[in-house]
């Protein structure tokens, strides 16, 4: 499963969105439970926590130390939106992994995560969630996860 993203000699933004799609899609369809919905984790009163201050902060991810801030960031409540091109310009095994590792962190704590445009991600906290085209929520196309 070697698959090439760089076109005439440089990275091509274009593949690293479908690289991107490719691993949130698998990513939620493993850990989407047998009916298709998932839970999201409330608080006892059956609301979901939300702090007393939410930030949309747009940031840049440069290296794979950079996720645990990012996680930090979330679990603080914080919407994000990422751009990975930084990230991509060193090889697109990297762009795999943080999103791999961040997909699944997001589907840990009942957040959600989305393709955004070509070299950008957008992570919420479980209290929000990404509003999607309705054709593809009803179509249920595979890896189908931008926003």
């Amino acid at each position: 499963m070697c698959e090439s993203y760089v076109e005439g000699g440089r990275l091509s933004e274009r593949n690293v969105g479908k690289a991107i799609e490719k691993i949130i899609g698998k990513i939620k369809r493993e850990t989407t439970g047998a009916e298709g919905v998932k839970e999201s984790p409330l608080t006892g009163s059956g609301i979901p926590a939300v702090p007393e201050k939410v930030y949309l902060k747009a940031l840049s991810l440069h290296s794979l130390e950079e996720i645990d801030a990012i996680k930090a960031e979330v679990k603080s409540g914080n919407i994000l939106i990422i751009r990975v091109g930084p990230l991509a310009e060193k090889g697109i095994d990297n762009v795999k992994r943080a999103v791999s590792e961040l997909s699944e962190f997001i589907e840990l704590i009942g957040g959600d995560i989305a393709r955004l445009g070509e070299e950008r991600i957008v992570i919420t906290p479980s209290f929000v969630k990404i509003w999607r085209k309705p054709e593809e929520v009803m179509s249920g196309s595979e890896g189908s996860t931008e926003a």
